[in-house]
């Protein structure tokens, strides 16, 4: 696990467009939201991730710089790209199952007869000040009920305007 209010680890990853995403060289107002997501075989990120790109002005008119990882293949992620309605949500593929753990993310095997990648990472969501740092997490075992957009949103809104400090720190 990450401790709040620590440095996140490093995340360089190629994107569905052609390019590549370099956290370090993110230089958002507020924050780098990070939506680590379990892949193409998962209905609850597809879910999601159709949310989140029907948000992404929200997250960016409040400076914030948004971003979903897998531990996709390039080709998994592709069908993600052209499938989903993601809109112009950043896609990032190919995280190693290292980079994962460094995230503190847990990591699942194929279940028998599925549409699963041999292993892959369960969600995440990671929300990252303009200094590295870790302001705020959810990690999660199971694709079950992930943390409302509409309810972070009110969060990082508080978080801007009253100067609310990282919690958790203490752990």
């Amino acid at each position: 696990m990450i401790k709040p209010d620590t440095n996140v680890p490093a995340l360089d990853l190629p994107l569905t467009i052609g390019a590549r995403y370099d956290l370090s060289k993110q230089s958002p107002e507020n924050f780098t939201l990070v939506v680590m997501y379990r892949g193409k075989h998962c209905p609850i990120c597809k879910q999601q991730l159709t949310k989140l790109g029907s948000k992404l002005e929200e997250f960016t008119k409040r400076g914030i710089n948004v971003i979903a990882a897998s531990m996709d293949s390039e080709e998994r992620a592709m069908v993600v790209d052209k499938e989903w309605e993601t809109g112009d949500l950043p896609l990032a593929y190919n995280m190693n199952e290292e980079t994962a753990r460094e995230w503190g993310l847990y990591i699942s095997e194929a279940r028998e007869d599925s549409d699963e990648p041999a292993v892959f990472s369960e969600p995440g969501m990671f929300l990252v000040r303009p200094d590295g740092k870790l302001a705020f997490a959810s990690v999660q075992n199971a694709p079950f009920t992930r943390p409302p957009l509409d309810e972070l949103l009110k969060g990082i809104d508080f978080m801007v305007e009253k100067g609310y400090p990282t919690r958790g720190t203490h752990s």
